[in-house]
């Protein structure tokens, strides 16, 4: 098998490529990340697993994405991502993991062949894999591990430059279902830029411009993107682009993009002089696939449009197309998909129109979970998110035969929708374009938006433990089961908050546990949140001369 593996060519690649004796790497529902300085290794040994898992897949083109999304610019990752342009099947994330942490060479060749006989990969068939990464200083420099991890299994690749995190997962999709039934577009760059501009151009014909949008693009590679799409819009939309400082170091994420506007919930410092009262902006993270609204109120305040508000925008939406095109709601069911960061206002707003689920946080949950429904709508609080058609809703779309000509044009918009919205994961511009489509067909303005219904007050607060595998939760991560006991203590303090409501999950990635409260009014939410965080502190045995003052 060793033959069979070029285990000379590889020996030689992995040795230029060593693993630091002191580091243990996770593949997490963000794929690898850390520091970009410590992953060369890393994205050695995930040019090998990319191409097995191309070998096992018969020779289906796997992508490979270098970024490490909303994270400051001195971090990285990498992240695979299957044929369908979908994450990585859980059960490889674990080979991720073991390849990334065989302690030498020797180790590494070992773990290979363990994972060619137990996941029965046939090394003679081919292995294809295109790969692209953001614009992080460190970018490069890891691409050309990657390279050689890519040379050392015999990969055939295709390197797509520097593009945003839903393009790559667009261009996987798009190349392995050319040719079929399934297609899903013109595999390149242009081709997903005309796709988007088109379908949404079709779906604004005839409604009145709205004004134009700022667009906070984090200093990050959505800039790019931003500018290629904006002529392609023409006068449908005009795009505003701030924060496009790309090759300025230190500027990436620092003090805008959407997850700076989302625990801050406040406007990015750098948008305070061009925002005009009553006028729309959004802000993109660093790879582009998060988005978040916001606007100036008339008393000149911020108001914040999370994924919460644009999930019920949405939503509400296709839920009222499908109705006006004629279509049996047995056959077409809409349903949405939260998780219990989901503000509670939302949750019953949502609750009251269509169906929603609650799935604990993580991208791959929620898309599993969206899929169960004929056409499901799902988006984190945080901005992450998109809309699902199954397969045979997509059939039923495209022979239906309407009987008026509001059933046709009805119709007509929902078959532009599945082509405007990026079907393989969230993407800041594909849901941006939704979201000024759906706010031109309703005539909305921001305030119009916010009116939906009323967030409740929350505050989220970190809770630094020793040990977060302590935590062990049930019901989408709203109820814990360990520490013993601790739920109670929960629920008796919540009992006393008009509104009240607080959960506790221990984080993915870090050893902290992350408490989040929501109360009637905003004193209620931090007193509850900062008491919850007490508990949680007083519980997993941390120091009380280190407690943190604001624990209650």
């Amino acid at each position: 098998m060793s033959d069979q593996l070029r285990s000379q060519e590889l020996s030689r690649l992995s040795d230029a490529h060593p693993k630091p004796t002191h580091l243990r790497y996770q593949y997490g529902t963000a794929g690898f990340r850390t520091l970009g300085s410590v992953l060369d290794s890393v994205l050695f040994r995930v040019g090998i697993l990319a191409g097995l898992r191309s070998k096992k897949l018969d020779g289906k083109t796997i992508g490979v994405m270098v970024t490490a999304s909303h994270n400051p610019e001195d971090d990285n990752g990498v992240k695979l991502v299957d044929p369908r342009g979908e994450m990585l099947e859980a059960s490889w994330e674990a080979h991720a993991s073991t390849l990334a942490n065989a302690a030498t060479t020797d180790d590494l060749i070992e773990a290979i062949e363990a994972l060619v006989r137990s996941a029965k990969i046939d090394l003679s068939k081919s292995a294809r894999v295109v790969y692209g990464r953001d614009t992080r200083p460190s970018g490069p420099a890891l691409v050309a591990s990657l390279r050689d991890g890519l040379t050392a299994i015999g990969a055939e690749t295709r390197d797509a430059g520097i593009v945003t995190t839903p393009i790559l997962h667009y261009l996987v999709r798009t190349i392995n279902t050319k040719g079929t039934k399934d297609a899903y577009g013109d595999d390149s760059e242009d081709g997903y830029f005309d796709k988007l501009s088109s379908a949404f151009r079709r779906l604004v014909a005839g409604k009145q411009a709205l004004p134009p949008l700022i667009v906070d693009c984090a200093n990050g590679v959505g800039t790019d993107a931003v500018n290629k799409i904006s002529p392609r819009l023409g006068d449908s939309l005009k795009l505003i682009p701030h924060n496009t400082a790309t090759s300025t170091p230190g500027a990436l994420n620092n003090s805008c993009g959407a997850d700076y506007v989302k625990t801050s919930q406040k406007l990015p410092p750098s948008l305070a002089n061009h925002l005009k009262i009553g006028q729309r902006g959004c802000s993109f993270d660093g790879d582009a696939d998060r988005l978040m609204y916001f606007y100036i109120d008339e008393r000149n305040q911020f108001r914040m449009l999370d994924g919460d508000k644009i999930a019920a925008l949405v939503a509400g939406f296709i839920v009222d197309l499908v109705k006006t095109a004629g279509l049996d709601s047995d056959d077409v069911k809409v349903g949405v998909v939260q998780t219990a960061y989901a503000n509670g206002s939302s949750t019953k707003y949502l609750a009251e129109r269509l169906p929603v689920r609650c799935v604990p946080t993580g991208v791959k949950h929620l898309h599993h979970a969206a899929e169960r429904f004929d056409i499901g709508v799902y988006f984190e609080a945080n901005g992450h998110g998109t809309v699902l058609f199954s397969s045979g809703t997509l059939e039923i779309l495209t022979t239906h035969e309407p009987t008026t000509p509001a059933q046709s044009t009805a119709l007509n918009y929902l078959l532009n929708l599945t082509q405007l919205i990026n079907q393989t994961v969230g993407d800041a511009i594909s849901d941006m374009l939704l979201v000024e489509a759906v706010l031109a067909h309703r005539s909305y303005s921001g305030l119009e938006w916010d009116s939906l219904y009323v967030d409740l007050p929350n505050r989220l607060v970190k809770v630094v433990v020793e040990d977060r595998h302590a935590f062990q939760t049930e019901d989408a991560e709203r109820h814990l089961v360990s520490p013993k006991g601790l739920q109670n203590k929960i629920d008796d303090l919540v009992r006393r908050y008009d509104g009240g409501r607080s959960f506790v999950r221990p984080s993915g990635t870090e050893d902290v546990v992350r408490v989040y409260a929501e109360a009637a009014i905003k004193s209620q939410a931090d007193e509850l949140a900062f008491r919850v965080a007490g508990l949680v502190y007083d519980e997993a045995g941390g120091d009380p001369g280190s407690r943190p003052k604001e624990f209650l």
